[in-house]
C-alpha cells in the first residue's frame, strides 16, 4: 500500500504551483491572470490532497465560515479586477483558515537545516515560540 496516491502526488504539485504563481503575481505588482491561476491552482491541488467531501467539511465548518467566505470573496475580487483589495481580504481568510496550521509548520521548519538557524536568529525565535507554544498566530 502506497503512502500517497497518484492524485495526492499530484495535489501537492497543484498546491506548489498554484503558491509559486501567487507569489510571482504578488512580486510583479498584484498581476490579475497570474494571481488568478494561483488561486485556482492552489485551489484545486487542495481539493486532490484531502478529496472533494473533506475539503467541503473543510471550508464550510461553522467556525471557519468566516475565514471560508473572506477566502473565496478574495478569490472572486481578484478574478473581476480587484486585485490588491482582493489580495488582502483574501489573507485575512486564509490566516483564518489556514491558522490552526502554523505552529505545526514552524515547528517541523524550525528543524530543518537552513530555515531552522533562521528561525531562531534573536529578534525572530521569541516570536516563533510563541506561535508554536501559544497554538495560533499574535494577531
Amino acid at each position: 500500500m502506497a503512502l500517497i496516491d497518484d492524485n495526492q502526488k499530484i495535489g501537492v504539485l497543484l498546491t506548489g504551483f498554484g503558491l509559486f504563481f501567487t507569489f510571482i503575481g504578488v512580486l510583479l505588482f498584484f498581476d490579475r491572470g497570474l494571481l488568478a491561476i494561483g488561486n485556482l491552482l492552489f485551489l484545486s491541488g487542495v481539493t486532490l490532497v484531502i478529496g472533494v467531501r473533506k475539503t467541503g467539511r473543510f471550508f464550510f465548518q461553522q467556525r471557519k465560515l468566516k475565514g471560508t467566505i473572506c477566502f473565496l470573496g478574495g478569490i472572486a475580487m481578484v478574478i473581476t479586477g480587484w486585485t490588491f483589495i482582493g489580495m488582502c481580504i483574501e489573507c485575512f481568510g486564509f490566516i483564518n483558515l489556514f491558522g490552526d496550521f502554523f505552529p505545526i509548520v514552524l515547528s517541523f521548519a524550525r528543524r530543518l537545516p537552513i530555515i531552522g538557524t533562521f528561525l531562531s536568529l534573536p529578534y525572530i525565535g521569541p516570536f516563533i515560540d510563541r506561535i508554536v507554544n501559544g497554538g495560533s498566530l499574535p494577531i
